[in-house]
């Protein structure tokens, strides 16, 4: 095996895919237990768990490898493959939890919601990682590819209506299709969550007399560039440097220390940015 599937990076990489399978998983074995089905081929799954008996990992794994099978002459394998992977480990990882530890709440609401946050969340950590979990996302992709202009975020929402829909025909019971409601609500507002906290940074503004000696400073002890311009004080005329830095909430602190080494009297001011694209910042979608 090749070095480059063996560095650090790739462990870590896999270490945090398995992470957030088992977030998945552990949120699907709440699911099924209370007959709750949010969409998804995870929903498809619980119908069939309690009608036909059928393991969430036998019917996952077969599921998204016919989505995989249907979808191999429109989408690359790259992806395809991985995704059907995670959708294996976490249909076997939900068996797992179901089979050899107690239902962790028999109470549908609590685990609708708690449900809905690990799910959310396992699929957040996933999409940071670039990879998906399958299921009715190669189906949405496999539409996308067949017709360019249609959006991903409508055909899973179609899709996932029509399971939800299933799930009342073959339950019956109009409380647990709306459970699936409120679980499908909390995991997407999870995703959508978590991905824009990872995207938000801030932005430092620092008006100084010694903007130069700070710039070369910061730029000498940190990751981050620094963008200088002019400036004038308003009250006393005097020139001025205004130095605008983009950095990580958790670079705060030293940030702010380094400049006031320099320059006890710079004036700070720290805002919070919703998206920062360039050098030394990704973007998750």
């Amino acid at each position: 095996m090749s070095n480059r599937f063996l560095n650090k990076d790739s462990i870590k990489k896999i270490l945090i895919i398995l992470l957030a399978d088992i977030l998945v998983g552990f949120a699907i074995s709440c699911y099924i237990p209370n007959k709750i089905v949010s969409g998804g081929v995870s929903g498809i799954a619980n119908i069939l768990y309690h009608t036909n008996g059928l393991s969430a990992a036998l019917t996952m794994t077969v599921i998204n490898l016919l989505f995989a099978l249907l979808s191999l002459k429109k989408l690359k394998l790259k992806f395809l493959l991985p995704s059907f992977i995670n959708a294996a480990i976490i249909g076997g990882v939900s068996d797992f939890f179901m089979a050899y530890t107690p239902t962790l709440t028999t109470n549908p609401l609590l685990a609708a919601i708690f449900g809905g946050v690990l799910y959310g969340l396992g699929l957040a950590i996933c999409f940071t990682q670039g990879v998906s979990t399958g299921g009715t996302d190669i189906l949405s992709r496999f539409f996308q590819a067949l017709k360019p202009n249609i959006k991903i975020g409508k055909v899973l929402l179609a899709v996932d209506a029509f399971i939800i829909i299933a799930s009342l025909i073959t339950f019956k019971q109009v409380d647990l299709a709306l459970y699936g409601i409120i679980a499908l609500f909390i995991s997407t507002y999870t995703l959508d969550w978590f991905i824009a906290k990872l995207n938000i940074s801030k932005l430092a503004f620092i008006v100084t007399d010694k903007g130069e000696e700070v710039a070369r400073f910061l730029t000498a002890t940190s990751p981050r560039g620094v963008t200088i311009i002019d400036a004038k004080g308003g009250y006393t005329m005097n020139d001025k440097k205004l130095l605008i830095c983009a950095l990580k909430s958790n670079e705060m602190t030293e940030f702010q220390r380094k400049i006031l080494e320099i320059d006890s009297l710079s004036f700070i001011i720290f805002s919070e940015s919703q998206q920062i694209i360039g050098n030394g910042f990704r973007l998750y979608f």
